[in-house]
């Protein structure tokens, strides 16, 4: 086949659209070839089990998946009776982003709560944790986090001790969605374990796609009685893959070393340097108008812009609006973001401003 689009082209709209990290490719290749036993009984997914309780402890067990969507629906499913809820920021994937997946796919009520950085807290879990044996009221069951958030916040292992405290003093369990959880632990500089397991989180979704992977995703049951049928369900929600060998292998060739970590440091080394000049533009004047609404922990930038600056950015850089309302754009950057991708998007924007001013 001929390749048909331009391999140099680069945008900052999400490390989904950047392609397959060539390790992981490599790793595909050699999966390749012969016969293996369909539906998970593979010696790639026996090894990933491996790999995954090197990460998360003996207990952990993982079941691969296409995407992250599947691996949250099929996850909060399993966690959760017909009657259950999940409180949840309503900024969370879950919510927004999903097309009503959880509450489409999985008959799942989800009880969002306004915050400001995308982070919950015990405090504002209590807003939506209430009304246990009331049968008017969805029973609040689950509190599902992101690491890192959708705003590119971080919570540390404390924040997220705290919330896993809470929720299992009220007889609810934890879902930690981790589609950019290599993102997090670069950006900590802990294992994962640290701000899952060690923390008391019971289930979480363990991210390849936004990092360097091809349709590969898994959840990780860390607490065993935290789920049911979660084999049942994987199938009925049709994620179970046939030829599931070729998503271990993915997986495998991220986590078994440092791979997802060099690829989700040198993301977040690119949104630093990102953000680093995007901060120098303003306090010289050659950004006007122009301010960050958000930390930088990870490898996503948030920042509003004049009117109509935005657009015609767009023609040159592709990235998307996180609240046309205020002007505020979303900004991100992936394992194949290059020091000259950034410099020549910031000339870019004060091109713009310029030409607007």
């Amino acid at each position: 086949m001929q390749r048909i689009h331009d391999a140099e082209s680069r945008g900052f709209a999400s490390d989904n659209y950047s392609g397959v990290h060539p390790e992981v490719l490599a790793a595909i290749a050699e999966a390749n070839g012969g016969h293996q036993t369909a539906y998970g009984e593979d010696a790639y997914t026996a090894r990933l089990q491996e790999v995954v309780r090197g990460h998360f402890g003996e207990q952990a067990q993982a079941w691969p998946v296409f995407n992250g969507t599947g691996a949250n629906v099929v996850a909060l499913e399993s966690m959760l009776p017909r009657w259950g809820a999940v409180v949840c920021a309503d900024t969370a994937h879950i919510h927004v982003d999903e097309g009503g997946a959880p509450e489409k796919a999985a008959g799942i009520k989800l009880l969002p709560v306004s915050t400001l950085d995308g982070k919950l807290t015990p405090e504002l879990i209590d807003a939506e944790a209430w009304g246990w044996g009331d049968e008017h009221r969805a029973q609040p069951l689950v509190v599902a986090i992101t690491q890192s958030t959708e705003l590119g916040t971080l919570y540390t292992p404390e924040d997220i001790r705290a919330i896993t405290e809470h929720a299992h003093a009220r007889g609810m369990t934890v879902f930690l969605d981790g589609a950019r959880i290599a993102n997090a632990a670069a950006a900590l500089d802990l294992p994962l374990r640290a701000f899952t397991t060690d923390a008391g989180v019971d289930v979480l979704s363990l991210g390849g796609s936004k990092n360097g992977a091809l349709a590969a995703e898994a959840i990780v049951v860390l607490n065993p009685d935290a789920v049911q049928g979660l084999a049942y369900l994987r199938k009925h929600q049709m994620q179970l893959a046939s030829k599931m060998r070729f998503v271990s292998a993915q997986l495998i060739a991220l986590f078994d070393g440092d791979l997802h970590l060099r690829i989700a440091g040198h993301a977040n080394a690119m949104a630093r340097r990102l953000s680093d000049a995007v901060t120098a533009g303003i306090a010289d004047g050659s950004l006007p108008g122009v301010a960050l609404t958000q930390n930088t922990d990870v490898n996503a930038v948030f920042a509003t812009l004049p009117a109509g600056v935005a657009d015609r950015l767009r023609r040159s850089f592709r990235f998307y609006d996180w609240d046309p309302a205020t002007g505020e754009v979303r900004w991100v950057c992936s394992f194949d973001t290059t020091e000259e991708d950034v410099d020549a998007f910031v000339a870019a924007l004060r091109e713009e401003l310029a030409a607007a001013g």
